[in-house]
């Protein structure tokens, strides 16, 4: 006898099997008896008399089975089943099982799930298992509730593994015939393993014959061999280990084969990888070659939520070039250390630690072998900083702080030159202020009138400053010239309006400079008729001297606007000008001033003890100067392209442009100073920008290209004379300029990411010096953003549409202080990225130098998206940086091993 019901039923576990619970359908007018099973009936009249001699068994089943299904629910008391079709669901503890079909034996406690076949004959509805954790979607599924057993055919599950998240960074594991043995072991039977997300027919996948699985843990397989578009490749091994571990998890790196014909055979970035907290971890890296020259490099990445986050790394390489004992060999060891420490505002507020290091050999970015980043080669500047501020919050507040910087000069000039002083440290620099003080006013509230807007601070500034060498950084040698000085600072100041219109502004500053040495300096007479010398000698302990200043301005805003009528495509200009008038005062601080005869010349030579100090010495001469400065701003308002437009739009004409010249009153020639102008705009809806400035010189020069007193007018010149004048040009365009603007969205906004180290490379965020190319066992950059393998984009309507971008950079510097009517600098660069199709790329970076006559760095690259894999080919055709590289690997970092790379060596 068979019954059917529509709706959903609950069922308990009792002794003998499982019997559905009464449950009203859906109308409320039948009641689902029980079933009235015999054996269930039997077996309870044997229960009753066996109850004083046989223990009765605890139920297998801890807890109600729940089940529903869409179209129908079938109880057969002959089969002893429940049958469920249509969207079938059972959920049992942590177990949960979704089919098109599911027949579920009551009395053993085993079910069964398979898909269902739709109108058209194609199979829908595949079985979807999960139990705690472990999802798997297989065809066809037996599970059994009391052993926690299951049969699973065809089953498709996703891993994570590493830090990778479950997506493109998953592992995917499809097995013929899968054996569930318990919760955490499974067997497989003619398994693949792949990333794809396509797990019927994957791009690539590892074949494996027999495998015992693990979930989130590992895969332990015999045979196993790689295939690509189901074609077996000779990349096999006879057993395989396949982690899974959730997480960061500790293992070797493999290297990257190679030979260089200058050094050998080589192995690069073979390591291991250890993570030796949950807040930090280790990756440490080396290479080896053949003919000695090897390299190491250590890199540690911390972080702690709401606290801090940073990384440390150091980088060694002995470079060997040809064999001892040739003319040519030589052994060059060169290092770099980075490190980046930054802390989370919320952790403390009152104070804050940062750090930001770049320092090391100032060759190693040229001649690394391991580092091919390509922008860095171009930057000539190593910079370093660390240091602590504290703020006391208590009025008036002070702030201190306390700093080491560093600055290294890494030229062609400074590297060949070894004498040259390139690296400027501070160790360390002293800080601090105390907030404006208003001893006037009420310290809430509006100030007005000169004496409630007068305020005075004070600051201090502290240093030990050094100027070394390479050959001398880091050894004692590099305090032998070191500099240690002082200089307190109070400025006080106040403003006020004159005639509602204009806004003055006086004050002074009081400064006290100490040093903790001085200089003497004396004539000393030549021996043998040779002519004598000024010797400096050193006079140690503590010296200071004070100066101070007085100054006043004077400033107003200027508008005006020309109207061109509403009906008119531009409707109006409008012009602010902003000048302003400066006039500074200083004493001449003579006293601080000492004086030695020239015996050969008979000349008396005044100078300062304090000459050659950290903070230098006081000025001789008074100082009395007048300045002037005119700042312009230039913006039109036009008609709206845009016809549901209610207002005209704004655009900007020339952002600034100012003009600024000085008179002083005490130089007894040359006045006048030269008249500066600089300024910068954007046009063409903001793509080009354009920034410029001049020095204009009133004065005439003699045949030796020295200034004279004498207007250039005066000379039969011109009014002013052209003695510098400078010009950048930034342009950038893309596929989306010449198309539909699309509207700005909330959702478009960038989201702040993970923590990510990004070495200092102190040069541009663009790739107009080329692209970096260092693959440390890291993937290259996804640069063609989220996109899902199976989506359709083979053959795309790009017969109208080439997504590219193009960026324009052109700089020139003219240079006529003295005649010399010449460029000092004058360049184009230029890149660009052409998206032929969605998964290829080219682009491309290069330059020309007018001046030198010459390319700069060029590099051209190609791009291919594989889907599961990427492909890159990078190269720099000429110049002192000539190289190529290919890269071809599968993109998941969890199999990051499976790649192929080639690079020449210099």
């Amino acid at each position: 006898m068979a019954l059917l019901l529509l709706g959903t039923f609950s069922v308990t576990a009792q002794e003998g099997g499982i019997v559905p619970l009464p449950i009203k359908a859906e109308k409320d007018t039948l009641i689902a008896p029980l079933i009235p099973n015999p054996l269930t009936q039997n077996q309870a009249k044997n229960d009753s008399l066996q109850a004083d001699t046989v223990p009765k068994q605890p139920s297998v089943l801890l807890d109600k089975i729940k089940y529903k299904a869409k179209d129908y629910v079938k109880l057969s008391q002959k089969d002893q089943k429940i049958y469920l079709y249509n969207e079938a669901e059972i959920y049992y503890q942590d177990t949960e099982l979704k089919a098109g079909i599911i027949v579920m034996d009551y009395v053993k406690n085993e079910v069964y799930a398979g898909r269902i076949k739709d109108s058209l004959g194609n199979y829908t509805q595949l079985p979807y298992f999960k139990q705690g954790d472990n999802e798997v979607k297989p065809d066809s599924i037996r599970f059994n509730f009391d052993t926690e057993k299951a049969l699973i055919f065809n089953s498709r599950t996703e891993q994570q593994a590493g830090l990778g998240q479950l997506g493109s960074d998953a592992m995917k594991v499809y097995a013929q015939t899968t054996k569930k043995e318990n919760d955490s072991v499974y067997f497989m039977s003619e398994a693949k393993i792949t990333t794809s997300n396509d797990t019927i027919n994957p791009d690539y996948y590892i074949r494996v014959r027999k495998a015992k699985f693990v979930p989130k843990k590992k895969v332990i397989a015999g045979f196993s061999n790689l295939y690509i578009a189901d074609v077996p490749t000779p990349i096999a091994l006879p057993f395989a280990y396949f982690p899974l571990t959730v997480g960061r998890t500790a293992g070797l790196m493999m290297p990257t084969f190679g030979n260089d014909p200058n050094r050998g055979y080589f192995l690069q970035n073979g390591g291991y990888y250890l993570p030796f907290s949950d807040y930090a971890d280790l990756t440490v890296t080396g290479d080896f070659y053949t003919n000695g020259s090897y390299g190491f490099r250590t890199a540690t990445v911390y972080t702690k939520r709401y606290k801090y986050r940073g990384n440390i790394n150091f980088r060694y390489e002995n470079l060997v070039t040809s064999q001892r004992g040739f003319d040519d060999y030589s052994n060059q060891k060169i290092w770099n250390f980075q490190m980046s420490h930054s802390q989370d505002t919320k952790a403390s507020p009152n104070s804050q630690f940062s750090a930001n290091v770049n320092l090391g050999s100032s060759s190693y970015y040229q001649n690394s072998l391991n580092q091919v980043n390509l922008p860095l080669t171009q930057n000539n500047t190593l910079s370093s900083s660390i240091s602590y501020s504290k703020t006391f919050p208590n009025y008036p507040s002070v702030n201190m702080s306390l700093t080491a910087s560093h600055s290294q000069n890494t030229s062609a000039s400074a590297r060949e030159n070894p004498d040259l002083k390139n690296i400027q440290m501070t160790l360390p620099t002293f800080q601090a202020s105390m907030e404006r003080i208003f001893p006037f006013a009420k310290r809430e509230g509006i100030k007005k009138g000169a004496i409630q807007n007068i305020n005075f601070q004070y600051d201090v500034n502290a240093r030990n400053q050094l100027t070394t060498n390479d050959e001398d950084f880091l050894t004692a040698a590099m305090f032998d010239e070191a500099k240690i000085g002082a200089r307190h600072r109070l400025p006080i100041s106040t403003n006020f309006k004159v005639a509602k219109f204009f806004s003055v502004s006086m004050g002074g500053s009081y400064e006290d400079v100490w040093t903790l040495e001085t200089y003497r300096q004396r004539y000393e007479l030549g021996t043998n008729g040779e002519v004598g010398e000024v010797v400096r000698d050193t006079i140690p302990g503590f010296d200071r001297y004070n100066k101070y200043n007085l100054s006043a301005s004077v400033g107003t805003t200027l508008y005006g606007t020309f109207n061109f009528g509403e009906e008119k495509k531009i409707q109006a200009i409008r012009h602010v000008m902003r000048p302003s008038l400066s006039y500074g005062y200083a004493p001449s601080f003579d006293q601080f001033y000492d004086e030695y005869l020239n015996n050969d010349t008979g000349e008396v030579v005044q100078y300062s003890r304090f000459e050659g100090t950290l903070n230098g010495a006081p000025s001789l001469g008074k100082s009395n100067s007048l300045s002037f400065s005119l700042a312009n701003t230039l913006e039109a308002k036009v008609t709206d392209k845009d016809s549901t437009a209610t207002e005209a739009k704004k655009v900007s004409i020339l952002n600034n442009f100012n003009i600024s010249t000085g008179y002083n009153f005490e130089s007894d020639s040359l006045k006048l100073s030269p008249l500066r102008v600089n300024g910068g705009t954007n046009i063409l809806n903001n793509k080009m920008s354009i920034n410029f400035s001049a020095g204009l010189d009133p004065y005439a020069i003699d045949n030796n290209g020295r200034r004279v007193d004498k207007f250039n007018i005066d000379n039969g010149g011109s009014l002013f004379r052209l003695t510098q004048a400078n010009i950048n040009i930034g342009y950038s365009i893309d596929s989306e300029t010449f198309g539909k603007k699309k509207e700005d969205s909330e959702d478009d906004e960038e989201e702040p990411g993970a923590y990510d180290y990004v070495a200092q490379s102190g040069g541009r965020d663009d790739d107009l010096f080329g692209r970096s190319d260092n693959y440390n066992n890291e993937l290259p950059e996804d640069r063609y953003g989220e996109r899902d393998e199976d989506e359709d984009i083979e053959n795309p309507p790009y017969a109208t549409k080439i997504p590219w971008n193009f960026r324009l950079a052109y700089s020139a510097s003219y240079l006529n202080s003295a005649r010399q009517n010449e460029f000092s600098s004058h360049s184009l660069m230029f890149s660009g990225d052409i998206e032929l199709s969605p998964r290829w790329k080219v682009g491309g970076s290069s330059g020309y130098d007018f001046k030198n006559k010459g390319f700069t760095l060029t590099q051209l690259r190609f791009e291919r998206d594989l889907k599961s894999f990427r492909m890159n080919f990078n190269w720099t055709p000429f110049g002192t940086y000539t190289r190529w590289y290919f890269f071809i690997g599968i993109k998941s970092s969890i199999l990051s091993d499976l790649k192929w790379e080639n690079r020449s060596q210099r």
